[in-house]
């Protein structure tokens, strides 16, 4: 085991296990906030589970998850924007809990919460399926295009299954508002779509021949 790999990841995983419970049970004004429980432990336990598979099965790959740092400066906004929306969206989740505004039934947070697991489940699978993932957009070494799975349908899996994730989250905190103001990353998704296909069909062999071939970049027959 990579132990400056390990160390690097449950530091960071630690972190956003506390920002997230200070972003949603401090606005809340208590502990008992049940729609928040359930997004913290369907959030992180799937995380610590799947950290933990990486970092036995394919170091690499983790480490490229935990590279943040942008080299686009375009993406470097899209980050930034994503930053705010986050944080408005889970101040506003527990400040509608603690003042019951706009709050929907436990009926949506459960709904939600199957919803986000299988989105989950989706964003594993494009893992596997591609072991050039990085959260930030650069073009590597010896990288190819994937073009089999999930990539045969849309360009873009993985932006795909996050946007059913992000979408999710505000349903399983309970939250109308905060469900809202996540709307706000359909956008944004779109413009760091655009971007990253510009890098990728300008340094990467194959992929303008791959845009033509799969046509719909996010949502099939949609987009």
């Amino acid at each position: 085991m990579n132990k400056e790999l390990f160390i690097k990841a449950i530091t960071r995983f630690l972190a956003g296990v506390l920002l997230l419970g200070c972003l949603l049970f401090l606005p809340a004004g208590t502990l008992n906030y049940p729609q928040g429980k359930l997004l913290m432990g369907i959030l992180f336990v799937p995380m610590l589970l799947a950290g933990l598979v990486m970092l036995k099965k394919n170091p690499e790959l983790l480490r490229k998850r935990l590279n943040a740092k942008e080299k686009e400066s375009e993406q470097r906004q899209v980050i930034l924007f994503s930053g705010l929306m986050f944080l408005s969206a889970f101040i506003s989740a527990g400040l509608s809990f603690r003042f019951q505004f706009l709050m929907l039934p436990w009926a949506i947070s459960i709904i939600g919460a199957i919803v986000f697991l299988a989105s989950y489940a989706l964003y594993a699978e494009v893992l596997r399926e591609n072991t050039y993932l990085s959260r930030t957009i650069e073009v590597q070494e010896d990288q190819r295009v994937i073009d089999t799975g999930l990539y045969g349908i849309v360009r873009n899996p993985m932006y795909m299954a996050t946007v059913f994730l992000f979408l999710a989250m505000p349903l399983v905190l309970g939250s109308l508002v905060s469900f809202a103001i996540m709307l706000l990353y359909l956008p944004i998704i779109v413009k760091r779509i655009r971007n990253e296909e510009e890098v990728l069909s300008v340094g990467l062999p194959g992929y303008r021949e791959y845009m033509e071939k799969v046509r719909y970049r996010l949502i099939p027959f949609v987009w």
